[in-house]
């Protein structure tokens, strides 16, 4: 007798913009469970709690650390910004020496034209070179004075940064060892966890993990997948659940969508 396939479900691509109703008829659908289901996803809820009591035992440390490092990279940008300043305030001496050094020698060369003047109007001409080449001399020797002010000052700088600098690193350094001890001590729990997280979540399909995700991410306490609270209110937002709703997580045959906080409530005894 020729037996008859199962026909394939089609799977739809996954819309983040999906309604509940959308989701709840996918997730009733395949031949796991809607209990099992429900329970891997409170399983997976679990797993995410104590990865994030995990890194909560962290603290402000990952931010204190980064802002630190970012503070130190400023400084250290500032202080290399201020080397460059130095160096081209040295390079702007040597090319004033330089060009010292070839305004003296046309200096002595019109002095020595002086010897040979024939006119009165040629003596009147060189004497106006000779002075512009001493203005010209004076202007670089004035750029020197400036520029050798100038890079005391800026040493100046370099020492306070330099200071500044050293403090940071080694705040920076005392709360890396600070958070390293705290992650070395949790970093075979967590992975641990990890492990399981990801083994969970592989047993879920990706409409309902994409929605898993996204409910987490856009509430306060990260929380997605809550229990009944106080007997009859959702135990994410609080708000009281209608009686037949109260009903349908009790025997978990369904999955079940608060209404006002969207998050998935399940019954963790079944």
């Amino acid at each position: 007798m020729a037996t008859t396939k199962k026909p394939k479900q089609i799977q739809t691509p996954v819309d983040e913009r999906e309604t509940f109703v959308s989701l709840q008829k996918n997730f009733a659908s395949g031949e796991v469970s809607v209990q099992d289901k429900l329970r891997t996803l409170y399983k997976l809820q679990q797993a995410d709690n104590a990865i994030e009591q995990l890194v909560q035992l962290r603290g402000e440390l990952p931010a204190e650390v980064a802002a630190l490092e970012d503070d130190l990279a400023a400084l250290q940008a500032k202080y290399a910004h201020i080397e460059e300043l130095i160096a081209g305030y040295g390079a702007r001496i040597e090319a004033e020496k330089k060009q010292i050094v070839e305004i003296d020698a046309d200096i002595a060369k019109y002095q020595q034209q002086l010897n040979n003047i024939s006119n009165s109007r040629e003596f009147d001409s060189i004497n106006k070179e000779l002075e512009n080449q001493g203005l010209l001399r004076q202007i670089s020797e004035k750029n020197i004075s400036e520029a050798i002010a100038a890079i005391e000052a800026r040493k100046e700088d370099l020492e306070a940064l330099s200071a500044k600098i050293a403090i940071r690193q080694e705040d920076l350094d005392a709360k890396k060892v600070e958070l390293d001890t705290i992650v070395e001590s949790t970093s075979k729990e967590e992975a641990e966890i990890r492990e399981k997280r990801d083994a969970l979540a592989a047993q879920i399909d990706e409409r309902t993990l994409s929605a898993y995700n996204r409910i987490k991410d856009s509430v306060h306490n990260h929380l997605a997948v809550v229990s009944v609270c106080n007997e009859n209110s959702c135990g994410g937002c609080f708000n009281t659940i209608t009686p037949q709703r109260l009903i349908d997580i009790a025997t978990g045959n369904k999955l079940i969508i608060c209404e006002h906080c969207g998050r998935i409530i399940v019954n963790p005894e079944i």
